[in-house]
């Protein structure tokens, strides 16, 4: 019994011990002067920083040595390059036979809006942890409407433009798009313009006038005058590219407002502008008989959607990956395949003039 009664006095003992000392060492804690406290945080902030240093050390050891880079990028960059100029060539060329197509000449709209709604598809399934390509940001969409309403404008407008011109006028007028964004930002965002960049916007505007007035022309019978360019094509496709210019600072001015990448910004816009084109398209639009539509004509339009999403898809790659000097050079690339591939296989006539046009406009994309 007295060794029971002994063992329960030391347990009691070391117990009044123990709290005994954290009073002690709380009213130590508590009567530092605040010279101590200062010192005693500053040892604490030393210990933190040296554990995060080795933490930082032990993730760039791993880094350096355990990850190695990729042997194949340089080939799936020049992959990722050839697709998206292919699909944007054959883009224009599989629309152009489209809406060549008397039954679908006027579905303009309804077009357009199938896009969008493709493409919105396509970036919400590369949004998705499988794949992980980047992470939605929501906007409001309210404040995204105007930059939506622009956008269906501007594709809905280069459609037309592809209707009723020919392929080359139509890709060589896109190459006001420069000049255009440059005029914009200088007249409403007081952004200067480099004098060696103006330079060389004077040719290619200059070869733009010489194409838009010795535009493609049909053969003509023999003995027969040479048809004028239509008027009605010239006024859409500069009126098109103003549009396209409009929504190009837009761009910027959102991405910058809400801090967006271009993936981002077009995953909020898209949805929306098919939307908005779905309110167009009973007062635009006429759809022929679906029975009488060309079962060619339905594959081309599937195509389109595929070519579509390969080009947004092939399009982050190549701003992720490659440099500005290479996104360059895609852009002229596709360009000049293009203008050349329209003007050899139109089976029209190109005057000398409007050869010339052409030559000073893609010679200035270059400069």
């Amino acid at each position: 019994m007295d060794a029971v009664n002994e063992k329960v006095r030391d347990a009691t003992a070391t117990a009044l011990g123990s709290r005994s000392e954290s009073r002690s060492s709380e009213r130590t804690l508590f009567n530092m002067s605040e010279t101590e406290l200062e010192d005693r945080s500053r040892g604490k902030d030393l210990e933190k920083e040296g554990a995060d240093a080795t933490m930082l050390q032990t993730l760039n050891v791993v880094t350096k040595d355990h990850v190695a880079p990729d042997p194949l990028a340089r080939a799936k960059m020049l992959m990722w390059m050839a697709i998206n100029t292919l699909a944007t060539v054959f883009i224009v060329f599989c629309n152009k036979a489209i809406f060549s197509d008397p039954s679908f000449g006027q579905c303009q709209a309804a077009f357009a809006s199938f896009h969008f709604f493709v493409t919105a598809a396509t970036l919400y399934v590369l949004s998705r942890p499988t794949f992980a390509m980047f992470t939605p940001k929501w906007i409001p969409v309210a404040n995204m409407m105007p930059l939506a309403v622009a956008m269906a404008m501007n594709i809905v407008g280069m459609n037309l433009s592809l209707q009723i011109s020919t392929i080359t006028f139509y890709q060589i007028t896109r190459v006001l798009l420069t000049p255009t964004v440059a005029v914009i930002n200088f007249f409403f965002y007081n952004k200067s313009i480099p004098r060696l960049a103006t330079y060389s916007l004077i040719p290619m505007c200059l070869g733009v006038a010489l194409i838009s007035y010795y535009d493609v022309k049909p053969p003509p019978p023999p003995g027969a005058p040479i048809k004028e360019t239509g008027a009605l094509g010239v006024i859409v496709a500069f009126g098109s590219v103003f549009v396209s210019g409009i929504y190009t600072v837009w761009v910027g001015t959102y991405q910058r407002k809400y801090e967006v990448n271009g993936f981002q910004l077009l995953f909020n816009q898209a949805p929306i502008g098919g939307c908005v084109l779905l309110y167009v398209v009973p007062w635009t639009d006429k759809f022929p008989a679906l029975d009488q539509a060309p079962v060619s004509v339905w594959w081309m339009i599937f195509f389109s959607g595929i070519l579509a999403s390969l080009i947004n898809v092939s399009q982050f790659f190549i701003i992720g990956g490659a440099g500005a000097v290479e996104s360059t050079v895609v852009g002229h690339l596709k360009t000049c395949l293009i203008v050349l591939i329209g003007a050899f296989t139109g089976g029209r006539v190109i005057t000398d003039k409007a050869a010339l046009g052409i030559m000073l406009a893609l010679l200035s994309i270059f400069a």
